[in-house]
């Protein structure tokens, strides 16, 4: 790294004001110091800088976060002069004045990208430090508005927008909102709240405001750039996604829930009977002794080794479903507690939830382990490992309900091993997801591959993929995920999906829901992963004896099945496609579903398109999101020419066409002559 400052801190000290602070440069950084804070700018790979800040001592350097321990190389220079300080790498520049106020620039031409920005001229600054005890604060950090800047990621929601400058989003885990904290903005950079406290981002059009409940320090990393290089900046100082396992490609067969063995291979031979593509099928909840002792109840599961060989003879990946949650009848539950393995209180008895189980006619208390906990990681993962692995050779698991779900949710009263729950709560899945990727790798497995309800930033890096939760089963609610699965990719997660078809109920006989079925089935085969799921009509009340009702393809009628099977055979033909898109992921971090302006960033209305995206590079997906719809208009972006992947016909981007839609169609376009085997041979 070159440096033009002096080899020893350099001090600068403005003495116009009694408000100045002082400049420095220290270990390659820029540091100003003033009214007891202490901000730390740093180079932090290529075209990127970390803005880390303190108030009552020097920035804390290990505190939880995202960022990867070591950030890539980049040649950076700090420069002090003039009463201001710089921190220039490459097309990033960092400018911070006397009075301690931060402003990022683009390089080349000295545009601000992003200033902060003071919520009074008196007080508070653009860092506010509130204490709520034993040196924790509730933290503001406030930037400008701008009136034409477009905002996206910040994770998967369900509110519905793609742009989300005006709302306000909570930083929190929930069953189908997950919050990541990263922004990418239409003005050209890209920014991680590196921080996984309890809070918010209020995206206002009077200002932006971060807001962490309690931490120590506020920190965040900042990148110029396009949203193309801010994924592939993000994704570099985070960590990448490991290559998706082949298998995972394919179909996933999964409902609510198969009750025994016997059960789940009736349906795997189905489906090789009928000669439908499969590549996975879950064995849901419930299928253990007790919550808690992650193991195969032998009354329902009699041989699962015999059961793990036929399907590997058929082709077919076992998926199992893990949790989180112990209950106090497993056998686990003393050996953990008194170990301290779990996630304790504040005040109180350990973190509990109300939860059936086995032997028991009512709900137990449910306690939790901690995730964060390194020795809590290694025991839950010598339980899977003894259980399921090592006996049976199963690799592949479901972590089901690890925000964690918590009832009610309070995580001012929680203690995490790495810290007080409204400081540290939502890193949690993403150290659940890494004990699993440790412990396979640590067994030798090169391919890992975890579905988990709820992630974090740098979740990716664990193999972690995500779906969107338990969700309603109508078109409105399909509507929503296409913004849901495109700003999840741009905060960094490639391996996304729903439950085909919704999750809270669905009558396989209505005809209205089989139209629902059908539109969301093709979403579903032209998703980063395919997996049909749901708790169908008739429903059980919960508990160890519940199932939904039928969800294989067969399951919908002659009309709609013949459908649904055209689709399957679609997504097995695209699977080379989904493939090497996966390892654009794996080896550029860039996402895998992608809105329009991920690679047209030029086409000003492709920032606004939330109802169709891009599968990779060279096809646009448009699924039809209406009832009774036989038709659909689509922005064709600029800059390209498409191809109907139905009819042949090629269209100019840069407008609107309406194509035919009837309920056998998703409309599909291929950029500039590319070649997909989209229609069936």
């Amino acid at each position: 790294m070159t440096q033009t400052s002096e080899p020893q801190p350099k001090v600068s000290l403005a003495q116009s004001s009694p408000t100045v602070g002082a400049l420095r440069e220290r270990d390659g950084a820029l540091e100003w110091s003033g009214r007891q804070e202490t901000v730390r700018i740093e180079p932090w790979g290529p075209d990127a800088v970390r803005v880390r800040a303190r108030l009552g001592g020097p920035v804390l350097r290990d505190l939880p976060g995202a960022l990867l321990p070591q950030a890539p190389g980049a040649d950076g220079t700090v420069k002090i002069e003039g009463g201001r300080g710089r921190v220039t790498v490459g097309s990033l520049t960092a400018e911070i004045d006397a009075e301690g106020l931060v402003r990022f620039l683009r390089t080349d031409d000295g545009e601000e990208l992003l200033a902060e920005e003071r919520a009074h001229f008196w007080w508070p600054g653009p860092r506010l430090y509130t204490a709520v005890g034993n040196g924790h604060h509730r933290l503001e950090q406030r930037f400008a508005a701008y009136d034409d800047e477009r905002l996206y990621g910040l994770g998967q929601h369900q509110h519905g927008r793609l742009d989300q400058k005006g709302l306000v989003v909570d930083l929190v885990q929930r069953n189908a909102e997950v919050g990541i904290p990263v922004l990418t903005s239409s003005r050209g950079y890209t920014l991680l709240w590196n921080n996984p406290a309890i809070g918010r981002v209020e995206l206002a059009y009077n200002g932006t405001r971060w807001v962490a409940d309690s931490a120590r320090q506020i920190d965040y990393w900042i990148t110029a750039g396009d949203p193309a290089a801010g994924q592939r900046r993000y994704s570099a100082v985070t960590g990448r996604t490991p290559m998706l396992p082949e298998w995972a490609a394919g179909f996933w067969q999964s409902k609510l829930r198969y009750r025994t063995q016997e059960e789940l291979l009736a349906v795997a031979r189905e489906y090789r009977r009928r000669g439908l593509p499969l590549s996975a099928i879950v064995c849901d909840f419930f299928h253990w002794t007790h919550l808690g002792e992650w193991r195969f109840d032998p009354k329902e599961w009699p041989d699962p080794a015999a059961m793990v060989r036929e399907l590997e003879e058929l082709g077919v990946k076992l998926v199992v479903s893990v949790w989180p949650s112990v209950s106090p009848l497993s056998e686990n539950h003393p050996v953990m507690e008194q170990r301290g393995l779990f996630i304790g209180t504040q005040y109180g008895p350990l973190a509990h939830a109300d939860w059936p189980d086995k032997e028991v006619a009512s709900t137990v208390q449910v306690a939790f382990y901690d995730a964060t906990n390194p020795e809590a990681r290694e025991f839950v993962w010598s339980r899977i490992k003894e259980n399921y692995l090592d006996p049976y050779g199963i690799t592949a698991f479901w972590l089901d309900a690890c925000e964690p779900e918590l009832k009610p949710g309070f995580p001012e009263n929680l203690r995490y091993w790495a810290g007080p729950g409204l400081e540290v709560g939502n890193m949690y899945p993403a150290e659940n997801s890494r004990a699993f990727h440790e412990g396979l790798s640590a067994a030798g497995e090169e391919e890992v591959i975890t579905l988990n309800r709820s992630a974090w930033a740098g979740s990716q890096r664990h193999g972690a993929a995500l779906w969107s939760g338990d969700i309603g089963t109508d078109f409105a609610t399909l509507r929503r995920q296409i913004p849901a699965g495109l700003n999840t990719a741009l905060a960094g997660i490639p391996w996304w999906n729903t439950d085909i078809g919704g999750f809270h109920g669905g009558d396989p006989q209505d005809a209205a829901y089989r139209e629902v079925m059908v539109r969301w089935f093709q979403f579903g085969a032209l998703s980063p992963l395919m997996r049909l799921h749901g708790f169908r009509e008739p429903g059980m009340p919960l508990g160890p004896d519940m199932t939904g009702g039928p969800n294989e393809v067969w399951a919908y009628g002659e009309e709609a099945g013949a459908i649904l099977e055209r689709y399957l055979r679609l997504r097995e033909r695209l699977r080379p496609y989904v493939l090497d898109v996966m390892r654009q992921a794996h080896e550029e971090g860039l996402p895998v579903m992608r809105p329009l302006f991920l690679e047209f960033p030029g086409d000003a209305a492709c920032w606004s398109v939330d109802d169709a995206y891009l599968l990779g590079s060279d096809l646009l997906v448009a699924p039809v999101l209406e009832a009774g719809a036989t038709a659909r208009t689509v922005h064709l972006p600029e800059g390209a020419r498409w191809t109907d992947a139905w009819t042949d016909a090629v269209y100019e981007g840069g407008g609107e066409v309406t194509v035919d839609a009837p309920l056998e169609r998703i409309p599909l376009f291929l950029r500039d002559g590319a070649t997909l085997p989209v229609r069936e041979p």
